[in-house]
């Protein structure tokens, strides 16, 4: 079975067919367009809040980090080697683990900026109508 393409020739259609086909083509293009907006808010607020996510795990790390900190420095004072340097151990781990966690956030907010806005689109489309509207 041969399978048919959505797209038609109307090579050979005539003026008032073409004609009774926009308002059918203009519906066609502004659902597209809706649709489009949609799709676009629903990844851009995911990748919003998962990286909104990813920064108060970073966040969660750092607050986790400086108490830490105090306590490697009192160690330190204390001069008894294996607690300062567990201390010093652990602290380390708590950078770490902040630095992925904010990195990882960077990632998800610079993919909003990467994502085409079908706004822009749209604006696209109206300029590329008005340029033919205006050859003829």
């Amino acid at each position: 079975m041969a399978v048919r393409s959505p797209l038609r020739d109307r090579a050979d259609d005539s003026l008032l067919t073409l004609v009774q086909d926009v308002p059918q083509l203009v519906k066609n293009l502004i659902v597209a367009e809706f649709n489009a907006v949609k799709g676009w808010l629903v990844k851009t607020a995911t990748d919003a809040g998962i990286g909104t996510g990813l920064m108060f795990v970073a966040l969660f790390f750092i607050a986790w980090v400086i108490p830490m900190f105090l306590v490697f420095l009192t160690a330190l004072l204390s001069l008894w080697l294996p607690v300062w340097a567990s201390a010093l151990i652990v602290m380390g781990v708590g950078v770490l683990l902040a630095i992925a966690a904010g990195a990882a956030g960077l990632v998800f907010y610079k993919k909003i900026g990467r994502r085409e806005s079908p706004i822009q689109a749209a604006k696209t489309d109206v300029s590329i109508v008005k340029e033919y509207a205006n050859e003829f």
